[in-house]
């Protein structure tokens, strides 16, 4: 593993962690978060505007993408890369977390089966399928298959779901990629810390280039998403990148962070961003609310992206209000460029060795409050 290992750790801070990781098109510094593409595209962002804000790698998900156009069509027109314009690395899903949340999905050792939306006929997503897939998109990162199990879930099953997964991740790691592919392994086990640390040993101890911590950010809450990655990391090789699936609220990345993640996804910026819920460094705003009718500022005064280079608050609330597309393009740039100063603040910091005082410094005067929306995994 380590003569070919594409994550090389620079740096660290206590237990953060300052990283690069190689890849086929291009190289990603970490701690790093990837925007969602999930069918393919950043919602309401260009590529050459995601590239803008700072971002260095795309996630896209492997179950949406084999539903339409699907994965011989993007094979066809030259991979997902060239499909999409996107020059930089890309890191797909397996499809696990969207399959399990399907009603009527019937779980075996072979794998998932449920109804294709499109024409109702059974489909059968196994460890095999879900490797094909990724391979024919193109991915620089693929992800094994595993079952997320929901927020709460009794703990033997939760157990028989770890093993199931451990089993999988075997048949993942047989099937074929191509040579420039990673493949990430996925740690499960609820809350559970025995089955957090079983699955920890077990998945370090396979030959996967990257691990990940999966099944969290499902309902349980900032302490026990804390209690989970601290408990599951002291089991995760350090010569390996590390990805927490799903985590997106600055405050969980900070807190993460500081517990040894490197990489993260969310579709929080973005999602938040086409419902008119902006962030700053003081915290969440509503850009429709009445009080920035008037306003004469930018979205953030100490923000470098093009919405606040160039309009007002004003002008984008105006936006919103007559639901013009410009709104929520300005608003996702925004998003995107927030996240990626944040990352980039981040990284500095551990090279500095003084990450505790940034994240004091940044929560003294950010607000998680605003908005008011439940903490979540989403998914597009």
């Amino acid at each position: 593993m380590e003569a070919d290992n594409p994550f090389q750790l620079l740096s660290t801070d206590g237990r953060a962690r300052r990283g690069r990781l190689t890849l086929e098109h291009g190289t990603v510094e970490t701690p790093a978060f990837m925007p969602v593409g999930t069918a393919a595209t950043v919602k309401a962002a260009l590529p050459r505007d995601v590239r803008g804000t700072g971002a260095e790698i795309l996630l896209a998900n492997t179950y949406h993408l084999t539903i339409q156009p699907g994965e011989d069509l993007v094979l066809k027109l030259g991979g997902l890369h060239r499909f999409m314009g996107w020059d930089g690395p890309i890191l797909t899903d397996s499809g696990g977390f969207q399959v399990f949340s399907l009603p009527g999905r019937v779980i075996d050792e072979q794998g998932v089966r449920f109804q294709f939306t499109v024409s109702g006929e059974p489909v059968l997503l196994s460890p095999e399928r879900a490797m094909e897939i990724q391979r024919k998109l193109g991915a620089d990162i693929c992800m094994a298959f595993d079952e997320c199990i929901p927020y709460p879930a009794e703990h033997g099953y939760a157990r028989q779901s770890v093993e199931r997964t451990l089993r999988w991740a075997k048949r993942c790691l047989a099937c074929p990629l191509d040579a420039h592919q990673l493949l990430f392994g996925i740690i499960q086990g609820g809350v559970y810390q025995d089955l957090r640390e079983h699955s920890a040993r077990a998945t370090a101890a396979m030959p996967f280039h990257g691990l990940a911590i999966g099944g969290v950010s499902v309902g349980e809450g900032l302490d026990n998403l804390k209690q989970v990655v601290d408990f599951t990391e002291r089991h995760m090789p350090k010569e390996r990148a590390r990805y927490l699936m799903g985590v997106g609220l600055p405050e969980d990345i900070l807190a993460s962070v500081d517990r040894g993640m490197d990489m993260f996804d969310c579709v929080i910026p973005t999602r938040y961003a086409r419902g008119g819920t902006l962030f700053t460094v003081r915290g969440r705003i509503r850009i429709e609310h009445n009080r920035y009718r008037r306003d004469a500022y930018p979205i953030d005064r100490s923000c470098d992206c093009h919405a606040c280079a160039h309009f007002t608050r004003a002008y984008i609330r105006h936006l919103f209000l007559g639901k013009e597309l410009l709104g929520t393009m300005l608003a996702t740039i925004h998003n995107l460029r927030f996240y990626q100063k944040l990352m980039a603040d981040i990284r500095e910091a551990i090279e500095q060795r003084s990450l505790g005082a940034f994240r004091r410094e940044f929560l003294s005067r950010y607000d998680p409050g605003g908005g008011k929306t439940k903490r979540s995994r989403l998914s597009s």
